[in-house]
């Protein structure tokens, strides 16, 4: 068998005609500055093509039906191996979604109560709150009932035609509105609150055949009456609120009122699911566990029917425990989880299968995870690697760098200065070499000599939400606080307590940013409506011009530059368009510059080199933001998607820089980063509190707990063993604490 996959001349995204050979059965980790390549190799290059390969060796009824994608840009991929991608988009998922659904461990359960509980409600599907054999008729299997809010949405002191409606889409004025204002069966200058039962009635569910007569810009016509309510019921509740904006989701949640369901108790099931019990529990009772604490109550079965199946619930549960999720519940709704959590759990689900010979790619998987449960990922990828597979990682933890049989580091730069291979070799020989990437691995955690003096505080008091326990603190304003903590201890819960008491403050969480093809670094950080008024002022033209969403699109391509050709059930092609070249503009916009400059020039720039082109305070600004967040060598045109989760997350925090007095709160800002690029982080963190700012930090990373001021360490676990402040003080002040899994890092980390 081949030793090697090997890759011959990538050129995909800024790769520089990249040849790797990559042994296999090995683990093997990429790492390098963010946006040095590391992704273009291993996903847009190996897992695509592997990906591509594997889709060809099913019929075209199949492949119809499969995701579609691109032959990467390479000379040739050889003895590639099928690829599982494991990367950091969240996990996502509707409110049906659950930890135990997600890991088919619920599955496990419904099929162990329907064989052994007492007295059983039927086959699995009557365990199952996602059938209507087994979920609860009051809330379809929520747990959880959403009404409107009338006290909300009506003012009974008004009339109709005075805004009795606050709900802005059915306000009086827009087109739905008037539906309530033109009937001929309610006065609109009465006020609600003096209606009678009948027009109340009336108001919110209307009475078959009656009509309404309303106008809109399209003209005037004659519609059936539909009441208030069962228009809001229609529009809002009985469809997925996640498919709408988020705009809409935020102003709709405003007229809702929600609480658990008062039939299931929040248990989501019916009444004769719930009867059912094994050892005096429910189904739901067993999901409402932590992992660790179910795996003993299953591991008391032992009824010659049930041991089976309770058996290969506690090996799948176990799993989870041991990459360190015991604390969650199968309950837990995988909207909820973090980025972290949600990587273990899709991991966890190929850590039983008995599938060798396989291609497992990783993206920084150690992204969410303390440095003590860095240990556990490790584990968990050695032990892929030993069952005979191949482990791809893109990461920029020294612990996972260290365990590597092999290690690629790219660069040397970002962006068109890197997408080279800079070395190859072990862990060791990376240490002692003179890239980025080992001088970096060469240098210690050193703490701060002074720490700043707060100027205030702000509160956080009796939070009890989630796994708190009646957690009061302060923080520190004019300071840079890190909140740190083992995984699930409570972090992020006290976070959002926190800006819940101050909602004034600047979140800059770890939410995908929203991209499509046409987002641009430009357009995101709200620079290019300036830059189309400068365009169409020293030209004397039209802003719209200038824009390749609008007149001045390049007809041939639609301002995209490029031509997708659909080919049915074959793989798309992509290619530059011939009318513009790639330029995204008509040839007549081209020609109209400014400084000797076209529009699709100034896309072209760097934003170093667009620093040095305007003289615009706005425009400038916003140039100055990127380069305050280290992207400056990004292009102004560059479409978001082909840029790393780090300088999405870092272009996300530009466009909420220089807001002085603020209060800036950051979810885990080092994620993506690479070990040279906190440094940068760092600097900015100084230069938003030296400016008059308070900034609370939610983070892992040892160097950025040793720069800070203030810290908050809870702890002392996860789950129920958490929900502690532990620690409270300075960075010194903690070397010395004692029960503290971060102190404990910590000080291995600076000795």
């Amino acid at each position: 068998m081949p030793e090697f996959i090997t890759l011959t001349g990538a050129r995909e995204n800024n790769l520089k005609d990249v040849t790797l050979r990559i042994p296999k059965g090995r683990l093997t980790v990429f790492t390098g500055v963010s946006g040095s390549g590391k992704s273009s190799v291993v996903f847009d290059t190996i897992a695509v093509e592997s990906q591509r390969q594997l889709n060809e060796t099913f019929t075209w009824f199949v492949r119809n039906r499969l995701p579609k994608y691109e032959r990467p840009h390479a000379d040739a991929m050889e003895d590639l191996t099928p690829a599982i991608v494991v990367d950091q988009r969240p996990v996502g998922g509707h409110s049906r979604s659950t930890v135990g659904t997600m890991t088919d461990i619920h599955s496990v359960m419904r099929v162990l109560f329907s064989r052994h509980g007492t007295p059983s409600a039927g086959p699995a599907t009557a365990y199952s709150f996602n059938d209507p054999a087994g979920m609860c008729p009051k809330c379809d299997g929520l747990g959880r009932t959403v009404r409107p809010d009338w006290d909300g949405i009506l003012d009974p002191g008004r009339s109709l035609a005075a805004g009795a409606v606050r709900f802005p889409p059915f306000a009086a004025g827009t087109w739905q509105g008037q539906a309530y204002t033109n009937t001929d069966e309610l006065d609109p200058d009465k006020p609600v609150g003096e209606f009678t039962a009948a027009e109340r009635e009336f108001l919110m569910h209307g009475r078959p055949g009656s009509k309404v007569t309303v106008k809109a810009a399209g003209g005037t016509w004659t519609t059936e009456y539909e009441g208030l309510a069962d228009r809001f019921e229609r529009l809002y509740l009985k469809r997925d609120l996640s498919a709408m904006s988020q705009k809409t989701r935020d102003l709709v949640r405003e007229f809702l009122a929600e609480g658990s369901c008062p039939a299931c108790a929040g248990a989501r099931l019916n009444q004769a699911a719930l009867a059912s019990r094994i050892n005096g529990r429910t189904i739901a009772d067993c999901a409402h566990l932590q992992v660790s604490d179910l795996i003993d109550v299953l591991k008391e079965i032992d009824d010659p029917v049930a041991r089976p199946i309770a058996r290969a619930a506690v090996a799948a549960l176990e799993r989870v425990d041991a990459i360190g999720l015991g604390y969650l519940s199968l309950d837990r709704e995988t909207a909820t989880l973090s980025g972290g959590e949600g990587q273990r759990l899709k991991t966890v689900r190929h850590l039983g299968s008995s599938l060798t010979g396989m291609t497992y790619i990783f993206d920084e998987p150690s992204v969410g995870l303390h440095p003590r449960d860095v240990g556990r990922l490790g584990d968990l990828l050695l032990r892929l690697r030993d069952k005979g597979n191949t482990v791809l990682v893109v990461e920029h933890d020294p612990d996972v760098i260290a365990l590597a049989d092999h290690v690629v580091d790219m660069g040397p730069g970002a962006g068109t200065e890197g997408g080279r291979v800079v070395f190859e070799g072990t862990p060791v020989e990376l240490a002692g070499s003179a890239t980025l990437t080992g001088r970096c691995l060469r240098r210690r955690t050193t703490l701060k000599d002074e720490v700043r003096t707060a100027t205030g505080g702000l509160w956080v008091k009796g939070a009890g939400r989630h796994n708190l326990r009646d957690v009061t603190v302060e923080f520190p304003t004019g300071v840079l606080t890190v909140v740190t903590g083992v995984a699930g201890s409570g972090k992020s819960t006290l976070v959002a307590e926190f800006t819940a008491a101050h909602p004034g403050a600047v979140v800059v969480d770890q939410s995908a940013i929203g991209i499509s093809a046409r987002s641009t670094p430009a357009t995101y950080v709200g620079m290019m409506d300036t830059v189309r008024r400068i365009f169409a002022r020293e030209t004397g033209t039209e802003p719209g011009l200038f824009s390749f969403n609008s007149t001045g699109a390049c007809g041939g391509c639609e301002g995209r530059g490029v031509i997708l050709t659909d080919l049915a059930f074959m793989d798309p092609v992509t290619t530059t368009c011939h009318d513009c070249e790639g330029r995204r503009f008509r040839d007549e916009v081209l020609r109209l510059t400014v400084g000797g400059h076209s529009i699709a020039d100034v896309l072209e720039m760097t934003a170093e080199q667009a620093l040095g082109f305007f003289d615009d305070l706005g425009v400038r600004r916003r140039l100055r933001a990127l380069r305050d967040v280290g992207l400056t060598y990004l292009t102004l045109g560059q479409p978001l998607s082909t840029l790393s989760g780090g300088e999405r997350q870092r272009i996300k925090l530009a466009t909420r820089l220089h807001r002085t007095g603020a209060v800036y709160v950051l979810d885990e800002p080092t994620t993506g980063l690479h070990m040279s690029d906190v440094e940068g982080l760092l600097a900015l963190l100084d230069r938003l509190v030296d400016a008059g700012n308070t900034v609370v930090v939610v983070e892992h990373n040892l160097d950025v707990v040793a720069h800070a001021d203030r810290i908050v360490d809870l702890g002392p676990d996860g789950g129920r063993d958490g929900g502690r402040v532990i620690f409270e003080g300075t960075p010194r002040g903690l070397l010395a604490a004692r029960g503290s899994s971060t102190a404990e890092h910590l000080r291995r980390a600076t000795a």
